[in-house]
């Protein structure tokens, strides 16, 4: 039985990488190139005109004009049968977790092997999805990390959430004191307890995490 050949497109704004990576994954003959592009604005220009479509394209995330998220949401909006493999020299869990969820179906790093490109490739081609152990892990512990943080969120008192608000303004800790009717003796307990809780030392460090962690809005 003669393997389908798989039609994909790859979006990198690295000219040398891109064509290397469409030689090597051309002789493989199970998979095959029908464009490449610089970034998204050039993707958009190219894939119109291409019949037929890529079933899977490989994107990279930072490049100029349209990067790697931009490009994603496109696609998921206007090619929602086009699946997206993100391919990218970042390993950090948030690179990852944002190509996810604008829509990618997998992620590698490019120091990955071509024999793993292709087979990421025809997986998401026949699965939907491909996730390798490294990825797996890194989702692992982001998961992980909002649990914590949601946990936290819901340790906090209703009054502790009106102070981390309250930080987050230009009000002196006697003014916030004034504001929400309690002693400043027990405002410095408010402040010691978050201080502990979050592993801080300072106000700002306070509403840094607390904003960073949606416990607050400003």
């Amino acid at each position: 039985m003669i393997n389908e050949v798989i039609h994909i497109a790859i979006i990198d704004d690295h000219t040398l990488f891109r064509q290397g990576l469409v030689h090597l994954l051309s002789e493989s003959g199970e998979i095959q190139v029908i464009f490449d592009a610089s970034d998204g604005a050039d993707m958009i220009k190219k894939i119109a005109s291409h019949t037929p479509l890529p079933q899977v394209i490989l994107m990279d995330i930072t490049m100029p004009v349209m990067d790697g998220h931009a490009s994603t949401l496109w696609l998921r909006k206007h090619y929602p049968d086009i699946k997206i493999l993100a391919l990218s020299m970042s390993d950090k869990e948030t690179s990852i977790m944002e190509m996810l969820r604008s829509g990618a179906m997998g992620y590698l790093l490019k120091e990955s092997k071509v024999s793993e490109v292709i087979t990421a490739i025809k997986t998401i081609n026949n699965q939907g999805f491909y996730i390798n152990e490294y990825v797996s892990g890194k989702i692992l512990n982001t998961l992980q990390k909002n649990d914590i943080i949601e946990e936290k969120g819901k340790k906090l008192s209703a009054n502790e959430l009106r102070f981390l608000e309250l930080c987050s303004s230009e009000l002196t800790y006697k003014e916030i004191a004034d504001r929400m009717n309690v002693s400043p003796h027990t405002i410095d307990n408010y402040r010691e307890s978050l201080f502990e809780k979050f592993q801080v030392r300072s106000r700002t460090g306070l509403v840094v995490y607390a904003i960073k962690n949606s416990l607050i809005k400003i």
